[in-house]
């Protein structure tokens, strides 16, 4: 490997941590306060009526450390936050607030009553340079890009009162098919973050009711894809947003959001 293609790894790892920093934008637990649906066979009565968890509540539900093997779980910092909260949030254009609120770690609907996030990276080991020739510069640095090619995956449970989060749904669903060409989101001290497509993707099919997309992200000069899934499991909303830090880098890197995590959090809310 010539020592520029070291340089430009190297790049690819700053941009990815920047990106993660700035996109994932996870804070801690709040306190209490296409698509693919099968709703249509569900009883509406139920949802009328639904009360909603406490974050003591959705706590216990969330995906947990040993839940899952090859994944590690972890609390999400609130000093990485985008924004303090979602009133300080500038998106253009309004409708695609949901997706916003998702790709920066916010709780999708607008009316939550508790909100918890976990941030949950693939296990993989991070290369220690052996020596300081070019041979261990390359192999360190191939390394490198190896352990920069997983996913790290935010997974967030959201609930409501009533019909809440039917409604977050449809505000999801609703801003998948009318942000295609993107949207843009600031907030006081922060780049302006710029999405410039949003496709529909395959759902899940989990819960009663599923919306999946993937979004085209501009960072650090690169362009990458982010996926998201939104997941309706009665009053409770599970969101799960997927990147990659070399995909987010400029990295042609063909990931999704891990089947396996999906299923493992939706066991959890049965």
């Amino acid at each position: 490997m010539k020592r520029s293609s070291r340089v430009r790894i190297g790049a690819t790892a700053t941009a990815g941590a920047l990106s993660l920093a700035l996109i994932t934008g996870c804070g801690g637990e709040s306190k209490d306060s296409g698509s693919d649906s099968s709703a249509a066979d569900k009883d509406s009565s139920s949802t009328t009526a639904a009360k909603a968890l406490s974050a003591a509540e959705l706590g216990k539900l969330i995906i947990a450390k040993g839940d899952l093997d090859g994944f590690d779980v972890q609390s999400a910092g609130a000093a990485d936050k985008f924004a303090a909260s979602k009133d300080k949030e500038k998106v253009v254009d309004a409708k695609c607030a949901p997706l916003a609120y998702v790709l920066t770690g916010f709780a999708p609907g607008a009316d939550e009553s508790a909100y918890v996030n976990r941030m949950v990276p693939e296990k993989k080991a991070t290369p220690t340079p052996t020596g300081t020739s070019d041979e261990d510069l390359d192999a360190a640095m191939n390394g490198l890009q190896d352990a920069l090619d997983s996913t790290m995956t935010i997974v967030s449970l959201s609930s409501y009162d009533g019909e809440g989060a039917e409604k977050t749904l449809k505000s999801v669903s609703d801003a998948v098919s009318g942000c295609a060409s993107g949207f843009t989101v600031s907030a006081p001290g922060q780049d302006t973050e710029k999405f410039t497509k949003v496709v529909a993707e395959k759902a899940s099919g989990t819960g009663d009711e599923s919306v999946a997309f993937a979004v085209t992200v501009q960072a650090e000069g690169d362009t990458g894809t982010v996926h998201g899934e939104v997941v309706r499991h009665g009053s409770t909303v599970a969101t799960y947003y997927s990147l990659n830090l070399a995909a987010i880098a400029g990295e042609k890197v063909t990931y999704d959001i891990p089947a396996e995590l999906i299923k493992a959090q939706a066991a959890k809310l049965k």
